[in-house]
C-alpha cells in the first residue's frame, strides 16, 4: 500500500506502558518520535487516542455511572491523552494541533473537516480528541469517522500485538496470525478487532485498516516504507 495521508489510532491502554494507570512518559515519547519520523517522510498524519488508561465509559456504567455521563468522562480522558501526545510532539519539534469534538477552547480548537485538512496539508499532525462528541460511540468509531472525513488512505490501529489473530495471542499460544482478512471474515469469525459500528463504517466507505504493533519502535516507519507488517483488513 502507498500512503499519503493516514489516520493513526492509538489505544489509551497502550499509553500506560508498564504502569497500571495513567500515562507513561517514556511510552508517549516513543510514539512522538515514531510519528515525527513519518511526518518527515512527507506523510500527513491524523491521530485518535482512546481514553482507557484514565476512564472507560462502558466499564464505568457497570459500576453504576450513568452511561451518558460515563461516556462524557471517557471523552475527556481522550483529551488528556491528546494533550500529553501534543506536548511530547512539541518536545520533538514536530508541529501539531489538538482538535476537539466538543467545544473546549483554549484547550483545543473545535473540530471541522476544513480545519483538519488545512492542518494536515500544512505539515502539522492533527490530534483528534473527545471521540465523536457523542455518547454511545467508541473511539474506534471516532477513528473510522475521522479517517473517512479526512479521506485518509488507511486507518492504522497501533496496538500491543503485531496483527489480528484467530484468538488473543496474549492468552492463547496456539493463536494464528492473519496477514490479510476481509471485514466480513472479522464479523463472521467474531474477532474483536474493533466494535461493529467502526468496522461497518470502514467497510461501507472502503477504508482499509492495518493492525500492527506500535510498541516496537520503528514499526510505523517500516509500514510507511511498504514493509509487510501487521494485518490488513480490506
Amino acid at each position: 500500500m502507498k500512503f499519503k495521508r493516514i489516520l493513526l489510532k492509538l489505544s489509551g491502554e497502550s499509553l500506560m506502558g508498564n504502569q497500571k494507570y495513567g500515562i507513561d512518559a517514556a511510552c508517549v515519547e516513543s510514539y512522538a518520535r515514531q510519528i515525527k519520523e513519518v511526518v518527515e517522510m512527507g506523510i500527513q498524519v491524523g491521530i485518535v487516542i482512546g481514553g482507557g488508561n484514565i476512564f472507560r465509559g462502558l466499564s464505568g456504567t457497570s459500576k453504576g455511572f450513568d452511561r451518558i455521563k460515563g461516556d462524557s468522562m471517557g471523552m475527556l480522558a481522550t483529551v488528556i491523552n491528546g494533550l500529553a501526545l501534543s506536548s511530547a510532539l512539541d518536545n520533538e519539534k514536530c508541529k501539531n494541533k489538538v482538535l476537539t469534538a466538543i467545544r473546549m477552547e483554549p484547550i483545543g480548537e473545535f473540530y471541522s473537516k476544513a480545519k483538519a485538512v488545512e492542518c494536515l496539508e500544512s505539515g502539522s499532525v492533527a490530534i483528534f480528541s473527545a471521540g465523536t462528541g457523542n455518547p454511545y460511540f467508541t473511539t474506534d468509531t471516532g477513528s473510522s469517522l475521522r479517517a473517512i472525513e479526512i479521506e485518509a488512505d488507511a486507518m492504522l490501529k497501533g496496538t500491543r500485538v503485531d496483527g489480528i489473530y484467530t484468538a488473543d495471542p496474549e492468552k492463547d499460544p496456539t493463536a494464528v496470525k492473519f496477514d490479510k482478512i476481509t471485514y466480513d471474515e472479522i464479523y463472521n469469525k467474531g474477532l474483536k478487532v474493533m466494535d461493529l459500528t467502526a468496522t461497518t463504517m470502514c467497510k461501507e466507505n472502503n477504508l482499509p485498516i492495518v493492525v500492527f504493533n506500535m510498541d516496537v519502535e520503528g514499526n510505523l516507519k517500516k509500514l510507511m516504507e511498504g514493509k509487510e507488517i501487521g494485518t490488513i483488513v480490506y
